[in-house]
Parts: C-alpha cells; structure tokens; sequence
C-alpha cells in the first residue's frame, strides 16, 4: 500500500488497526510500535498522517462521536414520540451503542489525562446537552409532559450526572453502590416529572462495574 497514492486506505487502515489495539490492550498499553506492526507501515508512514497516537485515538473517537450524534439525532427528530418518550429513548439509544465497549476498554486509563476528560465534559456542555437534551425538554414544556422551568441548566445536569457521576469507571464504586447512585438519580428525575431509567437501564450502568473488573490493572481507573 503507497502512502501517497492512497492516503485515505493508509490512514482507514491506521485507525482500524489502532482501534482493535485500544480496544483489547487499552490505550496506555498500545504502542506506535505496535500499530506499525499491525499495520505493516512504516514509522514515518503513520507519523506522515499522524503526529501522535494521542492524535490517532482522538481521531477514532470523533468518527465514533459522529456514528452517536447521528443516531440521538434521529431520536430528537422523531415526529412520533412525546418528549418522555424521546428522553428515555435517546438513553437507551447512548448505553446500547454499539462502540461502547471500545469506550468501556479505553475511558479507565484516559480519565487519568486531565486534557482527556476536559474535552469529554466540554462535548457534555456544548454539543450533548444543547443539540440533544435541551431541545427535548423545550418540547416536553411546550407539551406540558415536562414540568420544567430551565431546560438549558436542566440538560447541562441531566448530562453531568449520567456521564460523570453514575458512571463506575470515572470514579470507581462496586455493583450496589452504583444501584444506589442510579436509584438516586431516578429519584431525583421523578420529583420533576421525569421517569427516565427503569431496570434495563440501571444494569447497562451496573453492567461497567463487571467490565471494568476484567481490565488489565493497568487500565483500572483511579481510586
């Protein structure tokens, strides 16, 4: 394969075999050595696309970030549901993606790089919480479904809490404590009229506890 006769099949190659790396070895256990192995390329062949595999993942994850944003979108357009319906939707559509294991094996030891989980909560604040979220419960008052008087701070603290707080591999805690958060959560969101998680919903969050255990310690996040 010619770098420069066919840049776009070197760089989908690059980031296919970078991303079945972090996904089985995480991202602080695979090397630019091993994606040059993976993909038969040369050093400067990847560092000709690529300046760093920090560079490399934030790659996969934007292109990952696209496939979600599509399918929330298709959510919050639906002419069919009434807002509770779309914002417990738009839920289950995030934990049953299909590219969450990938987040699931890479997060741990990323959370621990500052830089990482800034852009993680600035996407919350300025992408999920505005484009997704808000617009719903702006629907949800104009239904009269949604009892809620400031949808925008409402949003930005619907996110901050399913992403960050309920979420075991930001900041560990075990199965019950994670039912116990979840449990919380809900009732909160029913005091102002959101019935937002049952059962299935709790175990998808329950469930990072189990795969959080079988990372390699090096992956495990912070205590």
């Amino acid at each position: 394969m010619s770098r420069n006769k066919y840049p776009e099949e070197t760089v989908h190659a690059i980031l296919e075999a970078a991303m079945h790396l972090f996904a089985q070895k995480g991202y602080d256990g695979t090397s630019m050595q091993d994606i040059m192995d993976k993909t038969g390329l040369s050093k400067g062949a990847i560092y000709h696309h690529f300046s760093s595999k920090m560079q490399i993942f934030e790659t996969i994850c934007d292109q990952l970030s696209r496939e979600n944003v599509q399918a929330l979108a298709q959510v919050v357009r639906d002419p069919h549901m009434s807002a509770p319906q779309k914002m417990k939707a738009m839920f289950r559509t995030a934990l049953a993606n299909p590219n969450q294991d990938f987040f699931i094996s890479t997060s741990p030891s990323l959370l621990k790089n500052p830089r990482f989980l800034a852009a993680q909560v600035n996407e919350l604040y300025t992408i999920v919480a505005p484009d997704f979220v808000q617009p719903i419960l702006q629907q949800g008052m104009e239904e009269g479904s949604i009892p809620v008087e400031n949808p925008k701070e409402l949003a930005e603290a619907i996110m901050v809490l399913t992403n960050l707080w309920l979420n075991p591999l930001v900041h560990e805690t075990d199965e019950a404590g994670t039912r116990r958060r979840c449990q919380t959560f809900c009732s909160m969101m029913q005091g102002i009229g959101i019935d937002l998680m049952d059962d299935e919903l709790v175990e998808r969050y329950v469930g990072y506890c189990s795969l959080r255990d079988k990372l390699p310690p090096s992956q495990q996040p912070a205590e």
